[in-house]
């Protein structure tokens, strides 16, 4: 069982920065794909970022976010830069233990552990 707790959402002007913080419980932390979620009001759950097979980003922050992890510390970061009011959402991290087997990062189905979100609010 991990549990996964996110932290730094907060108001932001656009065009700032913001860094979101994962910490995950457990001693096999490094064998997991790590992503990012973000989920808007009235909006489906929808892919931001993943470190599992490398990184790989949503096409809409490419370039702007960037996933990272520390293994000693069993945490994963998401650096935000040039926010956007698009932005605006609730952004979860999400661990999948199965990666190897199967690798469909952009789905949420594929993930086995979430943390409960953190907001992240960006005005114009």
């Amino acid at each position: 069982q991990v549990q996964l707790v996110e932290s730094g959402g907060g108001l932001m002007q656009a065009g700032g920065s913001l860094r979101l913080s994962c910490a995950a419980s457990g001693r096999t932390f490094s064998m997991y794909a790590m992503g990012w979620f973000r989920q808007a009001p009235g909006k489906e759950r929808e892919f931001v970022a993943v470190d599992g097979f490398g990184t790989e980003y949503a096409a809409s922050v490419k370039g702007r976010f960037t996933i990272s992890r520390d293994n000693g510390k069993n945490t994963v970061h998401l650096q935000m830069n040039s926010l956007k009011p698009e932005d605006t959402a609730v952004y979860y991290c999400a661990a999948d233990r199965d990666y190897y087997r199967n690798y469909a990062p952009n789905l949420p189905v594929e993930y086995d552990y979430w943390g409960q979100g953190t907001q992240v609010t960006v005005s114009s």
